[in-house]
């Protein structure tokens, strides 16, 4: 692990400036790397963009099949809105501890070294995230084309060509400047919150006009099988996935040790009291038996209320997916960027732009790489096969929050959470990961197996420091060409 060591050594080196505090500054703001540039709003909107995406206004089928009555399901998502909120919780305090981009995987290798840290980089970047993006690239182009074949199916292959279009322009957005994409990020992230506020203005109008039959016997027909109870609170907790995305680019947040907790708490109350109140205003309209059997609640919703104006639903839709894109791309690039910074991905992914100041290789290569997964049509098989490794890398992340209280007692912490909260989060999120060896195993078992891939790949590209002559040379020329075509070069780092 010599390299390693000796490239962190590299970086942390950094000249002392004896000249006054103006030239300081002026030094600072010359050098090539990402700035602070993301305010406490622009972070609110990257962590409630990355939350809500399609799944609020397509089917909470996933709950209301585990609960089996309303009462009970509108319970459930209370109840992981809460324990999102205890997890950010922890995630203040990691983040304002350990002021490094890259979320779990900084605070992994903070505190169990780079092996633990880099299975998490590996599926997490490999699968997980170019997944997940192409799965919502496709939700938005199948969305924008829906009112255009409003009796048929759509065109495959235009779906297809459209969520590449997606993906390509906003890997050209995020390449070109860190304000462009917070910009769009602020953009469809209002546009969502106005669709879900008109279903929730439409549900009180429902509920003014009388329609309130499934509220008046809520808990009819509620499931007492613990185990589907908890599938459901796994799925209730999957919509609320995305609320540590700002943790993975707390180095471009402005006063993070302000900013941090301040978006992390708005964000997860504010989706919170969204996600409820307008599974409340479905229930208004649609009933439950057609929600489980597969309806897309929110069209569905509109045309029965809206009239000739349906459409604005589905156009709502894309608009959330397209900023849920924008929200995966942003976060996901810093998270190969600090891999690669730690040589854990190859180094010419922590490289910045020289005129944009943008992670440019890392947003590149996370688009590109993303528009390899949309040659495959059952993509949400491959990431049930790994969901629980979200639960089980935040757990641990969590854990950390234990050791170092252990281990570094002195440290400087802003935020400094009861050590109640991260114990309820463990113990919790245990029970979510033991409960899909349960209840799905063969999907469960082949997750660990991905994950088990990672170990060949950490031997011989990380661990394996004595690498051929040729091999070596074949990457410095390779990341040579890389630096010309895009005008990138190391970034000249501060010490955190």
């Amino acid at each position: 692990m010599a390299e390693l060591k000796d490239y962190r050594k590299v970086n942390e080196a950094e000249p002392v400036d004896q000249g006054s505090d103006h030239s300081s500054e002026a030094k600072e703001d010359e050098t090539i790397n990402l700035k602070p540039k993301i305010s406490l709003l622009n972070g609110i909107t990257v962590i409630v963009g990355s939350i809500v995406g399609s799944g609020i206004f397509v089917s909470p089928r996933g709950v209301l099949a585990g609960c089996g009555s309303v009462g009970l399901s509108l319970i459930v998502w209370i109840l992981c809105g809460l324990y999102s909120m205890i997890g950010a919780y922890c995630y203040a305090e990691l983040g304002t501890m350990i002021t490094k981009s890259g979320a779990d995987y900084a605070y992994l290798y903070e505190a169990f070294g780079p092996f633990v840290a880099f299975l998490r980089l590996w599926v997490e970047c490999m699968i997980v995230r170019p997944c997940s993006q192409a799965i919502v690239a496709l939700t938005f182009a199948y969305y924008v084309i829906e009112p255009l074949f409003p009796t048929c199916d759509q065109p495959d292959v235009a779906v297809r060509l459209l969520a590449a279009v997606c993906i390509l322009v906003l890997t050209f957005v995020n390449c070109a400047s860190v304000k462009w994409a917070t910009r769009v990020q602020d953009v469809f992230t209002y546009a969502k919150m106005l669709a879900l506020a008109l279903i929730i203005i439409t549900g009180f109008v429902q509920i003014g006009r009388g329609e309130y039959e499934y509220f008046m016997d809520p808990f009819v027909n509620t499931e007492t099988n613990i185990g589907k109870i908890s599938v459901a609170f796994y799925q209730g907790l999957f919509a609320y996935n995305g609320w540590n995305y700002l943790n993975y680019v707390i180095e471009e947040l402005k006063d993070p040790f302000k900013n941090l907790p301040k978006a992390i708490w708005s964000s997860i109350i504010t989706v919170t009291v969204v996600y409820v109140l307008a599974n409340v205003a479905y229930f208004t309209t649609v009933t439950p038996p057609e929600i489980l059997g597969g309806a897309a609640v929110a069209v569905m919703f509109s045309k029965r209320l809206y009239g000739i104006m349906w459409w604005i639903m589905p156009v709502f839709v894309s608009l959330s997916t397209f900023g849920g894109v924008n929200g995966i791309l942003f976060t996901s690039a810093r998270l190969f960027f600090v891999g690669g910074r730690e040589g854990h991905m190859p180094k010419v992914l922590s490289y910045v732009s020289v005129k944009r100041l943008t992670p440019m290789p890392a947003v590149l290569f996370m688009g590109l790489f993303s528009l390899v997964y949309l040659v495959s049509s059952d993509m949400e098989a491959l990431i049930n096969y790994v969901s629980f490794v979200n639960w089980l890398a935040i757990g641990l992340s969590v854990a950390t929050l234990l050791y170092f209280r252990k281990t570094k007692p002195d440290a400087h912490r802003p935020i400094k959470v009861a050590l109640v909260w991260p114990i309820i989060y463990c113990l919790v999120t245990i029970m979510l990961v033991v409960i899909p060896f349960t209840t799905i195993p063969t999907e469960t078992g082949i997750g660990c197996a991905i994950i088990a891939t990672g170990i060949p790949v950490y031997i011989v590209f990380i661990y394996w420091t004595s690498k051929p002559k040729d091999f070596n040379r074949f990457i410095e020329n390779m990341s040579a060409v890389v630096q010309k075509l895009c005008m990138v070069m190391p970034e000249e780092r501060k010490s955190l």
